[in-house]
């Protein structure tokens, strides 16, 4: 029989405690779980991890392992200990599994820790249960995906390509529809687009993150665009009739005379689509023309001497 040094495999000295073979065993299994972790070799390591925990938390059975070593269990049964009359073969008795198994408390308080309670025993060991939910189910993958503004307004079709498993080399395709309105840092599930199951199972689901990417003219604030416009003096001071963009077009806007820099107008609805809609945000930046020829320095001179205006009124 080959020896398998438990005390290694969970990572405690030869004298740890029993809360501290418990706290190395719950740490472990939590990484192994093949639920959790679908690296090659990580179920072979789950099951370590719980013949180890199964023979060192029990008084009887880690005093027989450290006495005879591989040859625990016979010199066990030799002292009249044993699995409950002497049975040598794996199984369920008085309520846990033997021989690498789970004790049916450790290993909900486990999937409970893990998987947020509910977890129920009917119908079969635990271990049976979560090998067929694995048989059931491939793992979830998430992936950011890069759009434009224009694709998170308007909505539509995209091809995208990822990795099938992470860090494989094999590509996957699929052509996915991006919601009309979608915002910064939504996620879109795709049903069955996740990674594969193992033993023909019901393959996971793909999980997208929405990741808008910043536009030229429109900045956004939540469902929110704001646009930045330009002004001259006369059209900020007079008035104006202009066409400004948005996302579904060029609209007329009326500027109201006595505009100032920073006022903001409102565009109802024309942001992403809700619910609720956002709206477009219009932000007067008056721009002054530069004093850079006589010509223009005697015209400022003569604005000066016209009016009797002090903006810094404090």
């Amino acid at each position: 029989m080959k020896y398998q040094d438990y005390y290694q495999i969970l990572g405690v000295p030869r004298d740890a405690e029993k809360s501290d073979i418990k706290k190395a065993y719950r740490k472990l299994a939590r990484r192994y779980h093949p639920d959790v972790n679908s690296e090659a070799g990580a179920e072979d390591k789950f099951k370590e991890v719980n013949e180890a925990y199964e023979v060192l938390k029990d008084s009887e059975k880690r005093q027989a392992y450290d006495r005879f070593g591989a040859d625990w269990k016979h010199g066990q049964q030799f002292d009249g200990g044993g699995f409950g009359g002497g049975s040598q073969g794996g199984g369920f008795q008085g309520g846990s599994y033997s021989s690498g198994g789970f004790s049916g408390g450790d290993f909900s308080d486990f999937f409970e820790s893990i998987f947020g309670g509910g977890f129920q025993q009917a119908g079969g060991s635990p271990f049976e249960q979560g090998q067929r939910q694995r048989q059931r189910r491939g793992a979830d993958l998430q992936l950011k995906l890069d759009i434009s503004l224009e694709e998170a307004f308007n909505g539509g079709s995209k091809t995208i390509q990822f990795a099938k498993t992470p860090g494989s080399a094999e590509m996957k395709k699929l052509k996915i529809t991006i919601p009309k309105g979608v915002s910064q840092g939504q996620k879109i599930r795709l049903a069955k687009q996740g990674q594969a199951a193992p033993h023909a199972g019901e393959p996971g689901d793909l999980y997208l993150e929405m990741n808008i990417l910043p536009h030229r003219l429109f900045r956004l604030d939540g469902r929110d665009v704001i646009l930045r416009l330009p002004l001259t003096p006369w059209e900020a001071a007079a008035g104006a009739s202009l066409k400004v963009p948005t996302l579904s077009g060029s609209v007329e806007l009326k500027i109201k005379p006595g505009m100032q820099s920073g006022q903001k107008m409102r565009l109802k609805g024309k942001g992403l689509a809700g619910p609720p809609a956002g709206d477009q945000f219009v932000e007067i930046m008056i721009q002054t023309p530069p004093a850079d020829s006589d010509e223009a320095k005697q015209f400022y001179q003569d604005m000066e001497a016209q009016f009797d205006f002090n903006p810094r009124s404090f």
